[in-house]
C-alpha cells in the first residue's frame, strides 16, 4: 500500500524541522508532503498538497490550530487531525472532540509515543481502504442493489436513454433472459381505478394490489417464453421474447388469460396494452411507447382485456422520421466530435434514408428535420449560418431538392465539422474570457479580506472546482498563489508611493493583520514591507 501524506503545522520551524528529522516516516506508513507556519499558510497549501493526515500545533499566531481544524471540517471532512497542544486545559480538549479531531495530544511528546499515535492512525487509514476496497462487501452491496439496478436499467432501455452498445453487456451482467430472440413484443399492464378498486381479497392492503397482479403475469408467462416484467411509471411493463418455442399469437393469448384470472382470482380489473414488434432489442422503446399508446384506446375497446396497437391504429408500412433518439446523437457528434464520430452519425442518417421504402416528400421531411436540428443549434451558439452553410444558402433548398438523398452526407458532414470546429473554438475562448474576467474581479476587490474563490465563482456562475481546476491550467498558479501576488504587487506599489504605515497598507491590500500581512510579505521578498521601503529609500 502506498505511503499516506501527511503536512505538519507549526509556527516554529526548529520544531517541524526536528519532528521531521527524527521519525521514521517511511516505516509508519507516512511521507510528509509540506509544512505551515500557521493555520492560514496550511489552508493554502491544501489544496495543492492533498494530504490524508494534518500535524497540527494548537497556539499559533494569525490562525490557531482549533480554527484551523474548523475550516479543514468544512471542505475536507474526511483529513485525519492529530492536535498537539501545551495546555491541559479542558475547554480545548472538548471543542477538539466537538470538532471531531483524531488524537488530542499534550505536549511534550517523544518519538515513541508519536510513532505509537501514527501507527494507530494508519490502522485506521487501512481499515477505511480496505472496507472500500473489500470486494466480498462490495459484491454484497451489489447484490442487493441489483433488483433496483436491474429496474433502473429496463426503464432506460425502454425510454431510449441506454447507450445502444450497453444493452447486450447489461442484459447479461444482470441476468436478464430476453437476448438472441427473433423478435421481441412491450406490453403494460394497467390496473384500472386502483385507488378506487375495493375488494375483499385486499381488504385494507390496496399496496399489495400491484405486486399481486405482476406476480400473477410472472406465473402465467414463465412457461411460456423468456420475459422481462418491472414497473415503470405506465404500468407494471413486459419486454417478452419471441422465438422458435412460442408465437405472437400465443402471448395474446395469455395476455388475455391474465386479464381473466386478475378478475376471477385476484378480484382486480387490468387492460393490457400490446405493442407493435420489435425486430430489434435496442429498439424496444418503440414497442414500449405504442404498447402506452394502445392503452389510451381504453375509453373506446373497453377495459379488463388485451389492446393490440395493430388492431386499432393503422400499420404504418414505412417510417423515416428524426426521432429524439437520432436528434440528440446528432446534437453530441456536433458538440463533441470527433471528426470520425460526426461522419458516422450523419452517414447512419444517410442510410436509413437510403434504406427506407417511402414517398419522396418523406425524405424531404427528413432531410429538413436534421437541417432544421441543426440550425436551432447554430442559433444557439451564435453561430452564422453563412459561415456554416456557405454563402447564399437557402433554408427550403433541401425542400426543393438541391441536396439529393444521394448526395445528403457528403454536403452535411463538412457543414457538422464546421459547426464542431467553431464550437471547439467559441469554448476555449469563453474559458479564457472567464480567466481573464476572473482577474479583472479580483483587480478589482482584492482589498476585501473575505475574497474567496467561492465569492469569486458565485459572479462567475460557476463551480468552485470547475473553476480551480481551468485557472490553474490557463495561468498556471492556483486563485490563492495568483490573489497573493496581486495583493503583495499593490502593497509594493503602496510602499514606493505613499507614506502610509504597514498596517493602513496591510487594510488596503486585504489583510485584516499587519502580522500577518508583513509574514507573507517578507516570505516572498525576504524583508519585512519596512524594511523593503528602507532599501527603496522612501522610508
Amino acid at each position: 500500500m502506498s505511503l499516506y501524506r501527511i503536512m505538519l503545522v507549526d509556527d516554529e520551524e526548529e520544531v517541524r524541522k526536528a519532528m521531521i528529522r527524527q521519525m521514521d516516516w517511511e516505516r509508519l506508513g507516512f511521507t510528509v508532503v509540506g509544512d505551515a507556519e500557521n493555520g492560514q499558510e496550511a489552508l493554502e497549501k491544501l489544496e495543492q498538497l492533498e494530504p490524508e493526515v494534518i500535524m497540527t500545533d494548537i497556539r499559533m499566531p494569525y490562525m490557531d490550530g482549533l480554527t484551523l481544524t474548523a475550516r479543514i471540517r468544512e471542505k475536507y471532512p474526511s483529513i485525519k487531525i492529530l492536535i498537539f497542544s501545551g495546555y491541559d486545559d479542558f475547554e480545548y480538549a472538548q471543542q477538539a472532540i466537538k470538532l471531531n479531531v483524531t488524537e488530542y495530544i499534550l505536549k511534550p511528546v517523544n518519538g515513541e509515543e508519536l510513532a505509537e499515535i501514527l501507527n494507530r492512525i494508519k490502522i485506521s487509514l487501512d481499515q477505511e481502504i480496505e472496507q472500500r476496497r473489500n470486494f466480498d462487501s462490495l459484491r454484497e452491496s451489489y447484490l442487493g442493489s441489483l433488483p433496483i439496478l436491474r429496474e433502473l436499467f429496463l426503464n432506460d432501455l425502454v425510454r431510449r436513454t441506454t447507450d445502444v452498445d450497453l444493452v447486450t453487456p447489461k442484459l447479461r451482467e444482470y441476468g436478464i433472459d430476453i437476448l438472441d430472440a427473433r423478435k421481441w413484443l412491450a406490453a403494460v399492464i394497467h390496473i384500472e381505478d386502483l385507488k378506487r378498486t375495493e375488494t375483499p381479497v385486499f381488504s385494507n392492503h390496496q399496496e399489495l394490489i400491484p405486486i399481486s397482479v405482476r406476480g400473477l403475469a410472472e406465473d402465467h408467462l414463465r412457461p411460456y417464453c423468456r420475459f422481462a416484467i418491472f414497473n415503470s411509471m405506465d404500468g407494471i411493463t413486459v419486454i417478452a421474447a419471441i422465438d422458435e418455442n412460442n408465437t405472437q399469437t400465443g402471448l395474446m393469448n395469455l395476455f388475455n388469460d391474465i386479464c381473466k384470472e386478475s378478475r376471477r382470482v385476484l378480484e382486480v380489473t387490468i387492460t393490457v396494452g400490446v405493442g407493435h414488434r420489435s425486430d430489434a432489442l435496442q429498439e424496444i422503446s418503440r414497442s414500449y411507447q405504442t404498447a402506452v399508446d394502445a392503452l389510451g384506446y381504453r375509453a373506446i375497446v373497453g377495459v379488463g382485456k388485451v389492446i393490440y396497437i395493430n388492431d386499432v391504429e393503422p400499420v404504418s408500412r414505412g417510417k423515416l422520421q428524426l426521432d429524439g433518439k437520432g436528434e440528440a446523437e446528432l446534437i453530441t457528434a456536433i458538440k463533441f466530435g470527433p471528426k470520425e464520430m460526426i461522419e458516422t452519425v450523419i452517414q447512419n442518417m444517410a442510410n436509413r434514408m437510403e434504406d427506407a421504402k417511402v414517398h419522396a416528400s418523406q425524405y424531404q421531411v427528413y432531410m429538413l428535420s436534421i437541417v432544421n436540428c441543426m440550425i436551432q443549434m447554430m442559433q444557439q451558439y451564435d453561430l452564422n449560418m453563412d459561415d456554416m452553410f456557405g454563402e447564399g444558402f437557402q433554408y427550403l433548398d433541401a425542400l426543393a431538392g438541391g441536396y439529393s438523398r444521394e448526395k445528403f452526407a457528403s454536403w452535411m458532414i463538412p457543414i457538422a465539422c464546421r459547426m464542431n470546429e467553431t464550437m471547439n473554438q467559441e469554448r476555449d475562448n469563453t474559458t479564457k474570457k472567464v480567466i481573464l474576467e476572473a482577474k479583472e474581479y479580483i483587480q478589482e476587490h482584492y482589498s476585501n479580506p473575505d475574497l474567496s474563490v467561492e465569492m469569486l465563482c458565485r459572479h462567475l456562475h460557476m463551480s468552485p472546482a470547475y473553476f480551480s481546476t481551468v485557472f490553474k491550467r490557463e495561468t498556471g498558479q492556483t486563485y490563492v498563489n495568483y490573489l497573493t501576488e496581486v495583493r503583495l504587487d499593490k502593497a509594493v506599489d503602496l510602499l514606493n508611493e505613499t507614506s502610509d504605515k504597514t498596517y493602513v497598507i496591510a487594510e488596503k491590500v486585504g489583510y485584516q493583520e499587519q502580522n500577518y500581512f508583513s509574514y507573507v510579505f517578507k516570505k516572498k521578498y525576504g524583508v519585512s514591507p519596512t524594511k523593503y521601503r528602507g532599501t527603496q529609500g522612501n522610508g
